[in-house]
């Protein structure tokens, strides 16, 4: 008998229907989520309106820190006391120094020979001389003048009593008859005209006196103004010696030696040496912030030096304004005018903000505006910008730490709302 294979079969247990497919589930998910993220990939490169190369724009990166909002310029050293020093009359010019001498306060820098100044001092001093006398001989004449009013106030005075005491005496002689009524009547008529002659000769002396007392008054004043004259041309002349208002240096010598000048021309320069200030220029953007009195640091060279703002112009020039700084404590030695010197002003420091570094986006989007780059798509979002310095900006709202925003090269994008960014 022939052995078969039935003793080495045994039933298995039938496989379950339709379970293979699991395996293939995370595969398919993960596919899936692969295409789809491809898709919208693909969708937001499609919508992408244009392409630019990522080498002609600049990204940066949003971060929270701290924002120092200051100024740094270079400037020159400028003398804030430099008078210019004038003529005072045409005539010719001897400089007593050179350009670049150092002078004191008071110290003649040079002398102006005016012969028709001269002239005219010695004329005007004549004529005050004149008048000084007249002035001497209208006050005799008001002795003279009250001398000759009480003369004849008192021979007034005297016929008044001459004629009285006539007629005392003709009332008692007519009393006893010995002269008649009209010889009584007489005397005491010219009592009267006595009394009369007494009154006049006082008022008379009154106005002589006030008459007198005018004229000297009139010819004082004169007096007085020719003495005014006299002093002004004196200090005219006097002012031919220019000298220096400051110790300082001279700066420049505006005309040449021996030459004639006119009246009021300018003639020579002299510089302070106590009073150098730094001259520097701030962009507009930042000088409506700037105060008086605002801190500053000056470095010249690997010194520091403290300063502070002293004036602010209210012009703008080549969208700039000229500010002035002063030192506070020291200055630096041998400092010299026009000296370049590098100038920091601390505005404001702001902790625990979001920023992003400084670029031409500002000005293009008017701070309203960015290009948020996301999985190669720079998409404009709206933003809202608040502190700037001269290195970042602060975002206020639009975008969040990590984000990253195209800073520079944005004007290329023109009006699209979505570019493509390749590598």
């Amino acid at each position: 008998m022939i052995r078969d294979t039935s003793g080495q079969d045994r039933p298995l247990s039938k496989p379950a229907v339709g379970r293979s497919w699991r395996r293939w589930v995370p595969s398919v998910v993960v596919a899936v989520a692969v295409l789809g993220g491809g898709g919208y990939l693909a969708k937001r490169w499609v919508l992408a309106e244009r392409s630019v190369d990522a080498g002609r724009i600049r990204i940066a990166r949003v971060e929270r820190g701290t924002l120092v909002r200051d100024v740094v310029a270079d400037g020159r050293v400028v003398a804030a006391n430099s008078p210019t020093l004038y003529a005072i009359a045409a005539g010719t010019v001897d400089f007593r120094v050179r350009a670049g001498d150092k002078v004191t306060r008071g110290q003649v820098l040079a002398a102006i020979a005016s012969p028709e100044l001269h002239s005219r001092l010695v004329q005007e001093q004549a004529t005050l001389a004149g008048l000084d006398a007249g002035v001497g001989k209208a006050g005799l004449d008001v002795e003279h003048g009250r001398a000759n009013a009480q003369k004849l106030i008192a021979q007034a005075e005297i016929d008044r009593q001459g004629a009285a005491r006539e007629v005392e005496i003709n009332k008692l002689m007519f009393a006893r008859g010995v002269i008649p009524e009209l010889e009584l009547r007489r005397s005491e008529d010219n009592l009267k005209k006595a009394e009369i002659a007494v009154r006049h000769a006082q008022t008379e002396a009154g106005l002589t006196g006030r008459e007198s007392a005018f004229e000297l008054s009139t010819r004082k004043q004169s007096l007085d103004r020719q003495r005014a004259v006299v002093a002004e041309l004196e200090r005219q002349v006097g002012a031919l010696e220019i000298a220096s208002p400051v110790d300082g240096q001279v700066g420049q010598l505006l005309v040449s030696q021996r030459a004639t000048v006119a009246a009021n021309a300018p003639v020579v320069t002299v510089v302070d040496l106590g009073a150098f200030e730094l001259e520097i220029r701030v962009p507009d953007a930042f000088a409506r912030d700037l105060a008086l009195g605002m801190a500053a640091e000056i470095r010249a060279g690997n010194a520091k030096f403290a300063g502070r703002v002293r004036s602010v112009s209210p012009e703008v020039v080549d969208g700039n304004v000229a500010t002035r700084l002063e030192f506070v404590d020291k200055r630096p030695d041998g400092l010299r005018q026009n000296q370049r010197l590098t100038a920091r002003i601390l505005i404001e420091e702001r902790a625990d903000v979001i920023k992003v570094a400084r670029g031409p986006f500002l000005e293009a989007g008017g701070g309203n505006t960015a290009y948020v780059v996301s999985d190669g798509v720079a998409e404009r979002r709206p933003i809202r910008t608040g502190a700037i310095s001269l290195e970042a900006v602060e975002i206020l709202s639009g975008a969040q730490p990590g984000d990253r925003i195209v800073v520079a090269g944005s004007d290329t994008f023109g009006d699209a709302e979505r570019v493509r960014i390749s590598e």
